[in-house]
């Protein structure tokens, strides 16, 4: 089994390439999907944070409220640390779980957003970024999400900076072309991965 870790900062294009790679074969761990998963209504995930929170963070049909929990966490180091010793061990879990469905000679593809800024590079054995500058991505979050310019930055500032992503980077995947360019390089790392993974 192969464990490759998908990176690269919003806007980069990481879940296009995280799809094609899906598309050829590889098992894809979505890390945010997860996430999302261990807190919909009825999991536990869901009653330890209303525990910690409180049911203000909850919308009226009883899922969470992302966007008041966030107001909450984002402005305070301690609440996000509590915040994350629940919906982490939940997400190791599941992680844990979808691995050991997969079989033997399997590409599981980890996409992880924050792999360099949480120091994760070293659990996989191939780290690929996926990388555009950033005025492209500002252009791209601009088009694709209506996201005002000064957002945009301010995202791309919080995250850590293109040189940072690069150093952690074992494949490269540049992303500034057409969806054709980018198609040519996914198979090329499709061919890669299967190298790696002794498949040919």
């Amino acid at each position: 089994m192969l464990t490759t870790g998908l990176t690269g900062g919003i806007g980069s294009g990481k879940s296009e390439v995280s799809r094609r790679l899906a598309a050829r074969g590889a098992m894809v761990i979505d890390a945010d999907k997860i996430a999302r998963e261990v807190v919909e209504p009825g999991t536990s995930g869901l009653a330890k944070v209303v525990a910690a929170f409180g049911e203000g963070v909850l919308h009226p049909d009883g899922s969470l409220d992302r966007e008041r929990l966030g107001s909450i966490v984002f402005n305070d180091a301690e609440r996000l640390a509590e915040l994350n010793a629940i919906v982490h061990p939940l997400v190791g879990e599941r992680v844990e779980e979808l691995r050991g469905q997969a079989p033997d000679d399997a590409i599981v593809v980890y996409d992880v957003p924050l792999l360099v800024e949480n120091d994760l590079a070293s659990m996989y054995d191939v780290v690929i970024v996926v990388d555009a500058a950033d005025e492209v991505r500002v252009r791209r979050l601009a088009e694709h999400r209506g996201m005002p310019e000064a957002d945009a930055r301010a995202r791309i500032a919080a995250q850590a900076s293109r040189e940072e992503r690069l150093a952690a980077a074992d494949i490269v995947v540049p992303n500034e072309g057409s969806l054709e360019e980018l198609e040519t390089r996914v198979a090329e790392v499709w061919d890669e991965l299967a190298r790696r993974a002794g498949r040919d």
